[in-house]
């Protein structure tokens, strides 16, 4: 965290993590933070269960707390969502979210702005084919970041109504402590 995070920003962190019951994340996300220099032997919360979109299942084993699915996001999202029991899903990386939107299987979307352009990675929603609306439900503003929370709105008919977990998703730029 920043050196200028104050206690709203720690106590939005401290939140995020004890909600925090499953992981949704691409295999490009997946492979650019595993290992060594990465999370190590857990996955990016440690022993939560994390679930890989891939179209393939990997040739090496990895720790346990990874589960690798073939068959599509919305498969990873329900299978995360069986995981983490009255926890929240939390979606890593930008091509799962640009997947997830667009089925339905999104509620909220969290976006933490700080004042640094990072100038490369994924757009977040770079690839969405239609416009989707969101209501803003919270914004807070510190030294260190903007905090932006929205409600995905529905439409009247609604798609996959069978989610019913609360599946959010975190886009986080909040930069790692050196």
């Amino acid at each position: 965290m920043s050196a200028q995070a104050t206690d709203e920003d720690r106590a939005i962190l401290e939140q995020v993590i004890e909600d925090w019951g499953a992981v949704v994340m691409g295999r490009k996300s997946f492979e650019k933070n595993e290992g060594e220099g990465g999370w190590g032997e857990g996955g990016p919360m440690g022993e939560v269960p994390c679930f890989v979109v891939t179209h393939h299942k990997p040739t090496r084993s990895y720790p346990p707390v990874f589960t690798f699915v073939t068959d599509g996001a919305a498969s990873a999202i329900e299978q995360a969502r069986k995981a983490a029991g009255d926890k929240v899903v939390r979606l890593h990386g930008a091509t799962v979210m640009q997947q997830a939107l667009p089925l339905g299987l999104v509620d909220e979307i969290r976006v933490h702005v700080v004042p640094v352009l990072v100038g490369g990675g994924t757009p977040l929603f770079g690839t969405l084919d239609s416009s989707i609306t969101l209501e803003r439900t919270q914004v807070m503003a510190t030294p260190a970041a903007t905090h932006l929370s929205y409600r995905v709105v529905r439409c009247p008919r609604g798609r996959m109504g069978w989610l019913k977990a609360t599946t959010k998703s975190i886009a986080s730029t909040m930069p790692q402590g050196p």
